[in-house]
């Protein structure tokens, strides 16, 4: 097994391995790094071990039993990569997240953890964010977030907690949230004077690779591009760079103020330079 000179892992298990996962631990696979990942689906298991992975399933939530004897649990850093599915009306993401922490402890070989955590936690607050902003608690969304983030950053202090912007990249083309909206004759939007904080996939993964790289710093990251773009002015450039009609924009009659992650922190302090900071361009 190969780990970069600069890293103090020598192993990634990966529970969650999809959109973000699976492109991850293709690439750290093809560096010889030991990789081991679950996915919830067995059809997905399967593909993930065709790839070359090792694979397991693992539906969540589980008992204590159940998770101990996996192999995601024996390597030196764990990347939590679950989806919260609050839209799916679901609230036992901290609950899940806990478990995972409770089964790496009681392994005793998980020495870091990383959680794939969201901007939708700066949910309520307004201008620009960083990673000190007070969250707005009052929100059962960010509450539960917020929770999960502090079992994993309790676990130890080279722990991290990655807060995503929204994603982008293959298969998830702006164009193709358009297209649905125009399918279902719903060709109004709303919110067009508000930023968008977005990232690509690319640099999801770019990011993660220089965390692991950088073994002894913890904490909490936004991940996030630069782009200084309103949610009207990067969906109308979607539109016109698929061919598909623009969409208009509500009038609001108040214009509210905007809310702006910023991502400084991460760049700065993982040396960590963007292959998408424009996803205007990118589009």
């Amino acid at each position: 097994m190969k780990a970069n000179s600069t890293n103090l892992s020598d192993s990634l298990g990966i529970v969650g391995c999809g959109w973000v996962g699976k492109p991850l631990a293709e690439q750290l696979l093809q560096q010889q790094f030991s990789v081991v990942v679950t996915s919830s689906r067995a059809d997905n298991v399967a593909k993930l071990i065709d790839k070359g992975l090792t694979a397991e399933q693992l539906h969540l939530p589980c008992s204590q039993e159940e998770l101990v004897d996996k192999k995601v649990f024996a390597q030196q850093t764990l990347l939590i990569a679950i989806t919260p599915l609050f839209r799916q009306g679901r609230t036992d993401y901290a609950d899940k997240v806990k478990a995972l922490v409770q089964a790496a402890k009681a392994q005793g070989k998980v020495k870091r953890l990383i959680l794939l955590s969201s901007s939708a936690v700066y949910n309520g607050l307004v201008g620009e964010v960083t990673e000190a902003s007070q969250l707005d608690l009052t929100a059962d969304k960010v509450a539960i977030l917020q929770q999960a983030e502090q079992e994993v950053l309790s676990f130890s202090a080279n722990s991290v907690v990655m807060r995503l912007a929204g994603l982008v990249g293959p298969e998830r083309h702006p164009g193709n949230f358009l297209r649905k909206k125009l399918q279902s004759n719903n060709n109004v939007f709303h919110d067009g004077h508000a930023h968008v904080n977005l990232i690509h996939q690319a640099d999801v993964v770019g990011l993660l690779l220089a965390i692991l790289q950088h073994g002894n710093l913890g904490g909490i990251y936004n991940g996030v591009s630069e782009t200084n773009a309103s949610k009207q002015m990067y969906y109308q450039t979607a539109a016109k760079s698929i061919g598909l009609p623009v969409p208009e924009f509500a009038v609001p009659e108040n214009i509210a103020a905007s809310k702006v992650v910023l991502g400084d922190k991460a760049r700065r302090d993982f040396n960590y330079q963007f292959v998408y900071p424009d996803l205007l361009a990118w589009l």
